[in-house]
């Protein structure tokens, strides 16, 4: 039995924000998709009162934050697939809050530690920097590595993307949009415009970094998020300076276990205020009766009606289920992210803690920063691998210990390696040839850049458990097979991105990182609750 009861969780949405929202009855909610913003949609909609029933086609929760499971000299482990960096952990509170949970009720319990440094950049003429989220901290740092005179600079480009971030996350992160017209409708939308007109959100983020910053390193640090967005620093609009400051200003996290322990927190929270949850119901159809959908139809034949429908599913995915129903086909042919090759597994600590940086994230950063740009995002086959790639390395048990495996005397620990690569669009590569080829490419770069003994074949060296390439998202329904969809520059960017209502159907809502506000895991929470918003009004 749970204490909890419908109408006793924290209010969705702001005053004022007078959106549309799915008319008649919204007593019963279908969302599809247990990942993050499908899980916040559930939460915050059963915090509202409503019946929620979550379909998840996988056999746990977690979409873009699961895990793959693996085993070493005995032990089982859990290493997360997807996303490995969290800021803004306040999103995750606020969705358990909904329905009267915290992170100490869930079962397990939800822990989440602050790290610091949250990264560490290693650059390709052998300095490295730390990136602390403390001001005092970051500072100190800078006048450290790059002169007193860099590090007055760094506290006034802190401020700038400070500054960008609050003004545009209440009104053009955090909202709905009906439709770009909200933007000159509104008077306080205006005065806002005017303001990150005035700061240089319109302008191009490289450039206003460069002015405020003269080292080339940190000018890297404080831009490489653009590539969350899909977007070369260079091109990428200023406004995404408010990413840069969530990843080094609002602190990068960890949760004990690692990341997909959120998404089962979350998930027993759902449980627990009366949701139902049904994994392996892979949704394939809609049914509908007029603008209405009706149903959700799985694969082993199960039907599951209700008054709407929250869609979390990639837009392929997503635009194919419409595709039965009187939706109206989205018009505009869609520019869509980079994509990642990523290798998973185990490495013996004792080759590991000989290695020239030890930090949970490193960016290991190349010399040919916009080439490298160049080559992940030229357009219609004309992309590249990074012919001198920077690599995201993450060893989560420097953490957390409790995530070494094997002899407690000589332990292994768990590794990723994310490069950045083309999506198949921009380069339509074979990966089931090329994977092995640049597997050990990448392996024999990071031994020549000091991580000795990574490449070693006898037990030694990084253990390679699973790989995952742009055929891996493409086969998993991903367009262009990026986990990271579309990009955001500016015709798909704030209230021109895809809309979460549905052209054609008044009872379906779209969440997740295709649809407002974006890609990332603050933005997936955000958009989670942003849909069930639209039906609780």
């Amino acid at each position: 039995m749970s204490a909890y009861s419908p109408g006793a969780g924290a209010a969705v949405g702001k005053p004022g924000n007078n959106r549309a929202t799915v008319p008649g009855r919204s007593d019963h909610v279908v969302v599809v998709g247990a990942g993050l913003s499908g899980l916040a949609a559930a939460l915050h909609l059963r915090g509202s009162g409503r019946e929620v029933t979550l379909l998840e086609k996988s056999s746990h929760p977690g979409g873009r934050v699961g895990f793959y499971a693996g085993s070493h000299d005995g032990d089982t482990f859990r290493i997360d697939s997807g996303a490995t960096v969290l800021t803004m952990p306040d999103l995750i509170d606020e969705a358990l809050a909904a329905v009267g949970a915290t992170r100490r009720s869930t079962t397990p319990q939800l822990h989440i530690r602050r790290l610091d440094p949250a990264y560490h950049a290693r650059f390709a003429d052998g300095t490295a920097i730390n990136v602390h989220s403390d001001p005092d901290q970051m500072e100190e740092e800078v006048r450290r590595t790059c002169g007193p005179d860099e590090a007055s600079r760094y506290r006034d480009l802190r401020a700038w993307l400070q500054s960008v971030f609050e003004t545009e996350f209440d009104r053009f992160i955090a909202s709905n949009f009906d439709s770009p017209l909200d933007l000159v409708n509104s008077p306080a939308a205006l005065r806002e415009i005017s303001q990150l007109v005035a700061m240089g959100g319109f302008g191009r983020l490289g450039r206003q970094v460069s002015k405020r910053l003269k080292d080339a390193r940190l000018q890297r640090i404080f831009t490489f998020q653009a590539l969350y967005a899909g977007m070369p620093p260079a091109k990428a609009l200023g406004v995404y300076g408010a990413i840069a400051h969530m990843d080094t200003s609002l602190g990068v996290y960890f949760p004990e276990g690692g990341m997909h322990s959120i998404t089962s927190a979350m998930a027993d929270a759902f449980v627990h205020a009366g949701g139902r949850i049904h994994y392996n119901a892979d949704v394939t159809a809609l049914e509908s009766s007029g603008p209405r959908i009706t149903a959700a139809r799985c694969t082993d034949g199960q039907r599951f009606t209700a008054d709407a429908f929250v869609l979390t599913a990639d837009l392929p995915i997503v635009d194919g289920l419409l595709s039965s129903t009187p939706a109206r086909p989205a018009r505009r042919r869609t520019r869509w992210s980079p994509s990642a090759f990523i290798m998973h597994g185990t490495v013996p600590k004792s080759t590991a803690s000989l290695w020239p940086a030890q930090g949970h994230h490193i960016i290991d950063f190349g010399g040919e920063w916009d080439r490298t740009f160049q080559e992940l995002t030229g357009r219609k086959g004309r992309g590249h691998l990074m012919t001198d790639p920077s690599l995201l390395i993450t060893r989560p048990s420097l953490t957390d210990t409790g995530m070494l495996l094997g002899d407690p005397d000589e332990p292994s620990e768990l590794l990723s390696v994310l490069a950045p690569c083309p999506n198949l669009d921009s380069a339509p590569l074979d990966w089931e040839r090329v994977t092995p080829a640049y597997q050990e490419e990448l392996l024999i770069t990071l031994e020549e850049r000091g991580y000795k003994g990574i490449s070693g074949s006898d037990g030694s060296g990084f253990t390679v458990s699973h790989v995952d390439s742009p055929a891996t998202w493409q086969a998993q329904g991903m367009a262009a097979g990026t986990p990271f969809s579309a990009a955001h520059n500016f015709p798909q960017t704030g209230p021109f991105r895809r809309r979460n209502l549905v052209k054609g159907v008044q009872n379906a809502v779209l969440a997740g990182c295709g649809t407002t506000p974006g890609v990332g895991v603050p933005t997936c929470l955000i958009s989670g609750k942003l849909a069930a918003s639209r039906i609780t009004g």
